[in-house]
């Protein structure tokens, strides 16, 4: 079996079991460096791991609220999954799409994409993750290329898609360059776990190969792919050492490549059609919460990214502590949205089902600003570029003022008299907050353009 260069499983294990007792000094010096949003080795991070004092914890917690802040701010950016096709041919023990399930197979048509975009764009979306399972015959690179042009092709009244991320196989060099060429945003592909048994007894079929998941991301950037996404699926093995894995993973990115992950996703096991897994190492609200602040701690520059997997008051701690992007109003079958369908045909069962509608007022009342934003990908503003504005925390300048364009655009064209109301406070607050005069002046005038009819104003 050929080792992977940057997973050393002997090493990981070590550092938790060298720091099962962190003295609580160097757990404040570690603390204290995360505060400078310089990130932490994974020896640091183990230390937090295995901090048990609640006090500790709770410390924890404020460190990583207040990188969050000082990248991020205030804002959380909604988006979209967009299910094309439940045809798979591996046989993964977690997933409802797995080749076992006897669940009715569904291809989306052309047609059936541009008209769940339409469902999609009528809520307000400005952005999706598109997904498909992995089946070179059903849903081969020239199909999913296809779908990025249909995605982009609508354009109705309440606007349009402004940019398609793609969570899709482990593919060539060459598909990540076709994709790169189609104008997606950021491509996203979790190792499911980092523990080589643990994901080699889990998946049966092409994805069983752990190596060629591991190094995909290396594939995209090859493929001119700048930004790239990871993640875990908690509950698979001890979330101790895939917190650890991610670090590593994130660092060898960034070393081999000059660029950070540009996402980290949190999801935890969910029950599924057919699928008889519970969670062989599961993980609880507080220890998910936990991981969460320790990976905002760690990789203080990188989007963090919660679905509706997880409970409303779960996602609203998580949103505190360190998450940047969530999920609204999410389907995970094909044709999901505006029709009802038979629950055979998810790929997981969902825990927030709340509308965008009331995922926006829930979030503005928490003090959040809610963000539809995608002028990175249009400026540019990716890759390297991204991570010399982020880890600094300078990528702010630009977000904060563009987040409050796009809420004015959902305003105006998908509010409710009541998220309108606090749109219009939270809008005006955040503008209270741009110290720079010049960029206020300029979004106020920006905001004005949008009251006019103008859309898709971004700095």
């Amino acid at each position: 079996m050929t080792p992977a260069t940057f997973i050393d499983e002997d090493k990981l294990h070590a550092l938790l079991k060298k720091t099962s007792a962190p003295p609580p000094g160097d757990v404040a010096d570690v603390l204290r460096k995360g505060r400078e949003l310089k990130g932490l080795a994974p020896e640091e991070a183990a230390m937090l791991i295995n901090v048990s004092d609640p006090d500790l914890i709770n410390e924890i917690f404020d460190a990583a609220s207040y990188i969050k802040n000082a990248i991020y701010g205030d804002r959380l950016v909604f988006f979209a999954p967009l299910y094309l096709s439940n045809y798979c041919v591996n046989d993964c023990a977690y997933c409802g799409f797995h080749a076992g399930n006897p669940a009715p197979r569904k291809k989306l048509t052309m047609a059936e994409i541009r008209e769940q975009v339409g469902f999609l764009t009528e809520m307000g979306h400005k952005r999706l993750l598109l997904e498909s399972g992995e089946d070179m015959r059903n849903n081969p690179i020239e199909y999913i290329l296809d779908a990025i042009d249909a995605i982009y092709s609508v354009k109705n009244g309440k606007g349009e898609i402004r940019r398609v991320n793609v969570n899709i196989a482990a593919t060539t060099v060459e598909n990540y360059r076709s994709l790169k060429g189609k104008g997606i945003g950021t491509y996203q592909l979790f190792q499911e776990s980092y523990h080589r048994q643990t994901y080699e007894s889990t998946h049966n079929g092409p994805k069983g190969n752990y190596l060629r998941q591991l190094y995909a991301l290396d594939n995209a950037f090859d493929g001119g792919i700048d930004d790239v996404g990871m993640g875990v699926l908690f509950g698979l093995y001890d979330w101790r050492f895939e917190v650890l894995g991610l670090i590593s993973h994130a660092a060898y990115l960034s070393d081999t490549f000059g660029i950070g992950p540009h996402t980290i996703s949190v999801p935890r096991l969910r029950p599924a059609h057919s699928v008889t897994m519970t969670p062989p190492a599961p993980v609880s609200d507080n220890d998910f919460l936990k991981l969460i602040a320790i990976l905002r701690i760690a990789v203080p520059y990188t989007g963090m990214i919660i679905t509706t997997r997880e409970r409303p008051e779960i996602r609203e701690k998580a949103f505190r502590i360190g998450i940047t992007q969530a999920s609204a109003a999410s389907s995970t079958a094909p044709g999901g949205f505006g029709k009802k369908r038979s629950k055979e045909a998810d790929q997981f069962e969902l825990s927030d089902k709340r509308s965008l509608e009331e995922m926006t007022v829930s979030v503005m009342k928490q003090g959040f600003t809610p963000s539809f934003c995608t002028a990175c990908y249009r400026r540019n503003r990716t890759g390297v570029a991204f991570m010399d504005l982020a880890k600094p925390g300078d990528i702010q300048e630009f977000c904060g003022p563009n987040s409050i364009l796009t809420l004015m655009e959902y305003m105006e064209d998908n509010a409710s008299p009541e998220s309108r109301y606090l749109g219009m406070e939270v809008i005006n607050k955040s503008l209270e907050g741009i110290d720079n005069a010049s960029v206020r002046k300029q979004t106020e005038e920006k905001l004005a353009r949008i009251r006019r009819g103008e859309r898709d104003l971004y700095f």
